[in-house]
């Protein structure tokens, strides 16, 4: 989105810089800023209230103004602060990639991303919060993806509002790696609406009173008594790959939410596995990543699957 940043030319933590483009060249700072910046119209309304925060060759730029080709656009992104007031609490993370703007790790299992009503301390995002407490970073936690407490992977963090959005309208493909009770299709798709089951807080299934979903799958791997899937969401609603999968016969090992046994695994067996999107900021395309936890590697040994 942002071709014409000059990465790596930070002027302060959360200041950006951008060259203007001949294409660009007469264009309004405004739709500049909302299109090719991307700054969303909060932030960019927080930006014209504050003295010194948009500057064009180093003088004040109004939204109003008409842009020249090859002039910088500096962008002093406001600071934030902490109203969730998350504790800092200490903590391993295994971290997959970070640079100023992104911060993504690989969650273990029995960890919420979030603190909740009943895990407030054993959190992602408290041990983040522990990693910046005391740095010149402002902490506030913001999720690109999420995963439930006991699946594993892949957990994208924007360091700031600005990149939050620009992750928000990113193509991030995520794919992930499960064990399935019985024999799947060799691949398929699963296109069915999903809304939380009547009377339950908990327990999706799929309705028509539900949201859009949409589920893809490929079989790896399997016997007469499991498959080993990779799969991939157009969606993202909670507990999408467990509840489609368990609709379709073939619920997840560990999963007994959804009809899946505990026999080999103590909890679902789902894992984010890999990551591919282009980073918002230097149009790198990233490929991230993480390795498969143990528990899963050990039953996909114990059922004699192939990976």
């Amino acid at each position: 989105m942002c071709s014409n940043l000059l990465y790596g030319e930070v002027i302060m933590a959360k200041t950006l810089r951008f060259v203007v483009t001949a294409e660009y060249d007469g264009t309004k700072a405004g739709k500049y800023l909302r299109t090719v910046c991307g700054l969303s119209a909060r932030t960019l309304a927080i930006l014209k209230r504050s003295e010194g925060a948009l500057l064009a060759d180093g003088k004040l730029l109004r939204t109003i103004d008409l842009l020249k080709e090859g002039s910088v656009i500096e962008i002093s992104l406001p600071s934030e602060s902490n109203s969730e007031s998350i504790e800092a609490i200490e903590g391993d993370l295994d971290i997959l990639f970070e640079d100023q703007y992104l911060l993504i790790l690989n969650k273990p299992s029995n960890m919420p991303v979030h603190p909740v009503k009943l895990h407030q301390r054993d959190t992602l995002a408290n041990r983040i919060a522990y990693r910046y407490k005391g740095t010149s970073s402002d902490f506030v936690f913001r999720a690109v993806n999420r995963l439930d407490r006991d699946t594993t992977g892949i957990v994208i963090i924007a360091k700031d509002r600005h990149t939050a959005s620009l992750m928000q309208k990113a193509d991030v493909k995520k794919y992930y790696i499960a064990v399935c009770h019985g024999v799947t299709d060799e691949f398929g798709t699963v296109d069915e609406p999903i809304g939380l089951a009547q009377e339950s807080k908990i327990l999706r299934t799929v309705t028509p009173l539900g949201q859009n979903a949409v589920t893809h799958y490929k079989r790896i791997s399997c016997n007469n008594i499991a498959s080993l899937v990779e799969l991939n969401l157009e969606t993202g609603r909670t507990h999408q790959i467990r509840c489609h999968m368990s609709y379709i016969g073939h619920p997840l090992f560990g999963d007994d939410l959804y009809g899946g046994k505990l026999d080999f695994i103590g909890r679902q067996a789902l894992h984010c596995l890999s990551v591919e999107f282009v980073h918002p900021f230097t149009n790198e395309v990233l490929n991230i990543k993480a390795n498969l936890p143990d528990d899963i590697k050990n039953l996909i040994t114990r059922l004699e699957l192939k990976i």
